[in-house]
């Protein structure tokens, strides 16, 4: 019967469906009452893990209502053959909604729900490309388990979220997890082989948005902090300071009409709860940070150059001539202060506007042996996306920063990206001014489908006066690259294996400052196996030019991941035979990882995570090892509180003698977090830092906070 169905389906083309107004408010409660059987539903989901194209081995249900404020959803998931797996820390049954209210097939929301009533939501970019989880929307959900089924509700107002008004047909699709056979199936068909991709969502028809009037929300922000720092003064005596920063700011955001919003603040308070993760850093480049802070995180599809997202593998280089990163930077730690920030955003069908500005305080850094100083600046961002052919963009983006007039640097790109299916191609061209400086810069990359052939291909050019180094993220100046891998991918219907692809190909580079040309040849393979487990292996070699010296490179990178009984693991290594440019040196270096979370309990799991660096130099012996290990306690009390405790443990050992290994620095802290109410927080943090003087491990900082933030609602 199931055969029959999916049949009829997948000669039926696109699905559809109707969104049925409702008088009769649903209780958000988990419980699908006689309304919702009403409606009218989405059923005939199609599996795409461990086994494409086939008819679920359960089944799933899902009604569709609205009322004026509202649209709701409600899944039926069936579970006849296991009962639904509810768990706080390891994998669980869940489902996702997945909504285009532009009408753009390249942008829209999702909306996840897991069994033990976890959730998350984001946005959804580049036509399902990019899965980002930054965004916090207000909406309402509840969950009921039994032993052969589980219900989902959801409620999402339409205030909360950005929509083309007037547009009465949306983009839809529908997600179901099941955790104990590792089954995915979706509702509109996707291939092993393939995104989830935006463009081919079914239709969300008669969607009638009635919510009028303009839209507030408040955020006021109230936040203690204890700070203790120790120093060494210039008799080398030790010493320490204490200081209590109490302390208040106010972020508004006003959705103008259902396309556009304002977002505001007014000194905000931007310390991160937990420091970015150390690494050892032994490129010529620095290391790139992502973005924590709540007000840039708003809006941030906008305020991006386009990249191939977590699929890209890295082979592409973006042209960020705008990094947010660069306001309110890190000076040894202590925070840049920034004194307000505005930002003004457009979704529509066809444009994405936005524009961005904010102004930094002047600080002055003084400690034992420096003094580091940041003057007040400016900084402004202007980004305008044109929707091309179906879900294709055009795009500019201006970024500026000034700290006097002789003290600015300019940034101009421009981009066109065209998509067809899987297949995607990125151009990119930039324009720099860094006080009368100027530079450029392009980069183009192309991720799909040559026939049979997966393919990735990139080639770039920076000038050397190129420089957004106060505004961007572009360090490698005057570096040249051309990249080419391609090899045959297949989907394997049967069998252990699910998807191989082996590609051989070619990476050429030329880095700054040299005349000549590196030439790596290099093979890639990459198999994922049926229940969720997958491996990575690149080979690479060839001669090479950098830093006044030529050798021949050697290159090998090893991931593995998957789950253990539910429990995610993750491990590899990297080789190289380079300059080492922390060293500054000819050098071999390897760099190893592993991740392994294991769940106690549901509402406990424990995880381990470290790393270890080894150097070692032309003539074989090694120069040192630098391991690092994280072990993280994790407690849930419910689905909106958690506790976690942490401990960064980083050590150095000379050469082999492990017998000598010893602290470079610990970091031991804990961060309670308590989602009260839609967008409101209290958190309560602690983190402890010391480092080895040559004796014994000194304190550095001793950091406490609290802090609360609370969601204020004016219509």
């Amino acid at each position: 019967m199931h055969a029959v169905l999916l049949f009829l389906m997948l000669a039926s083309g696109g699905k559809a469906v109707d969104v049925w107004f409702t008088e009769i408010t649903p209780q958000i409660d988990g419980v699908i009452e006689d309304v919702w059987l009403q409606a009218d539903s989405a059923y005939d989901f199609v599996q795409h893990i461990p086994y494409e194209k086939t008819a679920p081995t359960e089944r799933t249900v899902v009604y569709v209502l609205q009322d004026h404020n509202n649209l709701y959803f409600a899944f039926r998931c069936y579970a006849e053959r296991h009962r639904p797996i509810a768990c706080l820390t390891t994998d669980e049954d869940y489902v996702r909604v997945s909504i285009d209210p532009f009408g753009s097939k390249t942008t829209g929301y999702y909306f996840l729900v897991f069994a033990s009533q976890l959730h998350w939501d984001g946005w959804v970019f580049d036509d399902a490309r990019i899965w980002d989880d930054s965004w916090e929307g207000v909406w309402y959900r509840a969950v009921k388990v039994y032993d052969d089924y589980f219900d989902v509700e959801m409620k999402i107002p339409f205030k909360s979220i950005r929509y083309k008004k007037g547009l009465t047909e949306w983009g839809v699709q529908f997600f179901r997890h099941q955790a104990h056979n590792q089954e995915d199936a979706h509702w509109i068909e996707v291939a092993q082989g393939e995104n989830d991709m935006v463009s081919r969502w079914g239709a969300l028809k008669n969607v009638n948005a009635q919510s009028t009037g303009y839209y507030f929300e408040l955020f006021p922000e109230a936040y203690v902090r204890f700070d203790r720092r120790y120093y060494t003064d210039t008799n080398s005596v030790r010493t320490d300071s204490t200081d209590i920063k109490p302390s208040a700011s106010l972020n508004f955001k006003w959705d103008v009409t259902t396309q556009t919003t304002v977002n505001a603040t007014v000194y905000p308070d931007f310390a991160q709860i937990e420091s970015d993760p150390f690494t050892v850093n032994l490129s010529r480049y620095p290391t790139y940070l992502s973005e924590r802070r709540p007000f840039f995180l708003e809006g941030r599809d906008i305020f991006r150059m386009s990249d191939f997202g977590d699929n890209g593998g890295g082979f592409f280089s973006p042209l960020a001539v705008f990094y947010s990163r660069r306001i309110g930077k890190s000076l040894n730690g202590d925070v840049v202060p920034i004194y307000g920030g505005l930002k003004v955003t457009n979704n529509s069908q066809e444009w994405n506007i936005g524009m961005l500005g904010a102004y930094t305080g002047d600080f002055t850094l003084t400690a034992p042996g420096y003094t580091l100083h940041e003057p007040d600046r400016w900084f402004g961002v202007f980004r305008a996306r044109r929707r091309i052919m179906d879900n294709s963009d055009l795009g500019v983006l201006f970024s500026a920063t000034m700290a006097g007039g002789d003290d600015y640097n300019y940034a101009l790109g421009l981009e066109g990206i065209y998509r067809s299916d899987d297949d995607q191609v990125i151009v990119q061209g930039a324009f720099s001014d860094s006080t009368g400086k100027h530079g450029w810069a392009m980069s183009s990359g192309y991720q799909g489908f040559l026939g049979r052939f997966y393919t990735r291909a990139a080639i770039e050019a920076v000038h050397d006066s190129f420089n957004v180094s106060e505004i961007g993220y572009v360090p490698w100046a005057g570096r040249k690259r051309l990249y080419f891998f391609s090899g045959p991918g297949k989907v394997h219907q049967e069998g252990f294996l699910r998807w191989l692809c082996v590609a051989p190909g070619i990476h050429v580079i030329q880095e700054p400052g040299n005349t000549n040309w590196s030439k790596i040849a290099g093979l890639q393979f990459n198999p994922v196996f049926r229940r969720r487990w997958g491996m990575y292996l690149g080979i690479n070699a060839g001669p090479y030019y950098e830093a006044d010296t030529n050798y021949v490179y050697r290159g090998a990178d090893l991931s593995v991941w998957g789950l253990v009984k539910g429990n995610n693991v993750n491990f590899g290594s990297n080789y190289r035979y380079n300059w080492n440019w922390r060293r500054n040196f000819l050098a071999h270096q390897m760099t190893s990882w592993f991740f392994f979370g294991y769940s106690i309990i549901p509402p406990m799991s424990v995880v381990l995570s470290g790393n270890l660096w080894v150097e070692w130099d032309t003539a074989n012996t090694i120069i040192a090892m630098t391991p690092r290990l994280r072990p993280r306690l994790d407690i849930r009390f419910g689905a909106d509180k958690t506790l976690a405790i942490f401990n960064d443990i980083l050590l150095e050992t000379p050469g082999t003698e492990i017998g000598e290994t010893r602290f470079i620095n610990n970091r031991f802290g804990f961060l309670f977090s308590w989602n009260f109410r839609p967008k409101s927080w209290l958190h309560v943090a602690l983190n402890d830092f010391r480092e080895h003087d040559g004796e014994k491990l000194e304190p550095v900082y001793t950091i406490g906070a609290i802090k609360i933030k609370y969601l204020l609602y004016i219509y």
